[in-house]
């Protein structure tokens, strides 16, 4: 019977990460010009290859901030003190990868905001990597 209790706890963490996950990405799509999930769907059309990049790209830019975001959620799992604490480490985590790629388009020599819906893949890419490589950054910093 002591199972029912880790079995609880599983899903009342569950119960508040996963809907952190869809906040995230809900403003994930909010703060860029482009919607993802339509450049996704779209890049479903192989006969028009701007669509099928845009679609690729948009799916690497979205799927790095979502790992990106999972990461710090996991580290708040594990360090939370509670489900505040999870709930705003969770948001933190928001915040920080819509700042990461912000900071992003403003340091690169072109526009990520204009170059993921033209379906160029090696930006969506980077920024995948770069949202990753942040959110594990940020995973690690989270400590009590």
């Amino acid at each position: 019977m002591a199972q029912w209790s880790s079995i609880l706890n599983f899903l009342i963490y569950l119960g508040v990460t996963l809907p952190l996950v869809g906040v995230g990405i809900l403003f994930f799509n909010l703060v860029t010009p482009y919607n993802e999930f339509r450049l996704i769907r779209d890049g479903g059309d192989v006969s028009d290859p701007v669509k099928a990049a845009a679609g690729r790209a948009a799916a690497y830019d979205l799927g790095g901030k979502i790992l990106g975001q999972v990461l710090v959620l996991a580290s708040a799992v594990y360090h939370s003190v509670g489900f505040l604490d999870l709930i705003v480490w969770g948001l933190i985590g928001v915040a920080f990868q819509i700042i990461v790629f912000y900071v992003f388009e403003l340091l690169t020599p072109f526009k990520v905001l204009a170059e993921i819906p033209k379906g160029n893949i090696s930006v969506g890419m980077f920024s995948c990597f770069l949202s990753v490589a942040s959110g594990l950054l940020m995973a690690s910093l989270i400590s009590y």
